[in-house]
């Protein structure tokens, strides 16, 4: 099996490695950024690949809807230190596989990337359940429906970053010192996105943009 994990951090590419070691079936394949990952899949295309949502200037789910665009029948997990089920709903919505946060027993790992190299899936615990608390389904939108009609969306540079840095999962405080603004113009400009996109929550503003690949 070639397995591709993506990840910028690299004692979390040792780790992963030194607990697959005993795997003599598995060839592991490394990639710390999106562009790096494209050209590591160019050449030679993995079975199952596992994909951290906050990568170096590209959003992992980004990553993961080109890996599927490129091979509808690609395997992806997605591996992340946060386990907020908007994050595992864009998952399940972009077409990955599973679900592994990095708080968990390292054994699951294991098990997650046999199930799904296997042809199964694996995803977080109550998984279905926390999900449903999102409300609005897993119907993908393009666009905002304003009365019945369906209306696109401008979003400015700006807002552009706010929402790959949301996507990432990142705070608005956290945003606010990458973008060198105030926390205020910050929370601002997430109020009108939502008034905007129509979503109830910073959740599911997230939402609508990976369903509209804007991140």
């Amino acid at each position: 099996m070639k397995l591709l994990i993506v990840d910028d951090h690299p004692i979390v590419v040792s780790g992963v490695k030194a607990l697959l070691d005993s795997d003599a079936d598995i060839e592991i394949m490394e990639a710390n950024s999106a562009e790096a990952a494209e050209r590591v899949v160019a050449q030679t295309p993995p079975d199952v690949a596992i994909v951290d949502v906050n990568l170096p200037g590209s959003s992992g789910f980004a990553l993961s809807r080109w890996l599927l665009e490129r091979n509808a029948a690609a395997k992806v997990i997605m591996f992340s230190m946060n386990d907020d089920p908007v994050f595992v709903a864009q998952a399940i919505e972009i077409g990955a596989k599973g679900y592994i946060s990095k708080n968990d027993d390292p054994a699951r790992m294991i098990d997650a990337i046999r199930a799904v190299a296997n042809g199964g899936t694996t995803w977080p615990d109550g998984a279905t359940e926390r999900i449903a608390y999102l409300g609005g389904g897993l119907k993908p939108r393009t666009a905002v429906d304003r009365g019945g009609e369906t209306t696109t969306v401008p979003v400015s540079t700006r807002e552009h970053e706010i929402l790959r840095h949301l996507a990432k999962g990142r705070s608005l405080s956290e945003i606010a010192d990458l973008v060198g603004v105030s926390y205020k113009t910050i929370a601002q400009s997430c109020v009108q996105m939502r008034s905007r996109f129509g979503a109830r929550t910073q959740m599911e503003l997230v939402r609508i943009a990976v369903e509209r690949k804007l991140v």
